[in-house]
């Protein structure tokens, strides 16, 4: 396995955490949608969570948060979009990022941007 896919897989792992320690309920990981993926979908006060999960080991080429693509963002809603059809009981959708930095493998930020618009 890579580096960039290990240290994802450990940000999805302790975003998955943070979240249920902040009243997340945490419903899929890694849900797929043809070529679009959401790291994780949660719900909290009866609102669906689409969360981007970008995770850091250093700033040398920037923020977690800084790596969000538009292209990211549209698969995301592409998704997000398939998974509200499959799943009628959600009336309200919310897109969020939740950025990490790690550091001697220790977490060290996170940042969370809630409801993100694009």
């Amino acid at each position: 396995m890579n580096w960039n896919k290990t240290t994802g897989n450990k940000g999805e792992d302790l975003a998955s955490t943070y979240l249920s320690e902040h009243g997340y309920e945490i419903i899929e990981r890694n849900w797929r949608f043809r070529h679009a993926e959401v790291d994780i979908i949660a719900s909290k006060n009866n609102r669906l969570h689409f969360f981007e999960i970008k995770t850091r080991t250093s700033d040398k080429y920037g923020k977690p948060e800084e790596s969000m693509s538009y292209k990211k963002m549209n698969m995301l809603r592409t998704a997000a979009e398939e998974y509200q059809y499959q799943n009628k009981q959600w009336k309200y959708l919310q897109f969020d990022v939740l950025a990490i930095t790690i550091i001697n493998n220790n977490p060290v930020e996170y940042f969370l941007i809630e409801d993100v618009y694009f």
